[in-house]
């Protein structure tokens, strides 16, 4: 059975999400591992293998994608806990939809032009 859109996100768009506003808020924010794995809901474990690039493997060039994903960074840094992170994750996938970056469509997720 294939799998749905969002199962395929899940598994392949989420740690590319996270890995690029884990390595936005290191670089950006100072952050260290742990700090940083706090912010977005994560173990630290986590977040050392999305910076040692066992998950999340793709890597984003699109600078449109990249200042959007700035955006999140600082809103999940000047918003205090894990309550914006749901929202600005699903905001990311969306314009990974929107732009071609993941090779699917999801009529569930209208997706951001």
């Amino acid at each position: 059975m294939k799998p749905t859109p969002c199962e395929y996100m899940m598994w392949n768009g989420l740690p590319v999400i996270r890995k690029e506003i884990a390595v936005c808020i290191i670089n950006n924010y100072g952050l260290n591992q742990k700090e940083t794995a706090e912010k977005l809901g994560v173990t630290p474990a986590a977040i050392c293998q999305y910076l040692s690039k066992k998950r999340g493997k793709i890597k984003i060039v699109d600078e449109s994608i990249l200042a959007e994903i700035n955006k999140s960074a600082d809103r999940i840094i000047k918003n205090e806990g894990e309550s914006v992170v749901t929202p600005e994750t699903c905001r990311i996938c969306k314009i990974l939809l929107s732009k071609g970056v993941f090779p699917l469509t999801c009529e569930s997720c209208p997706t951001e032009e």
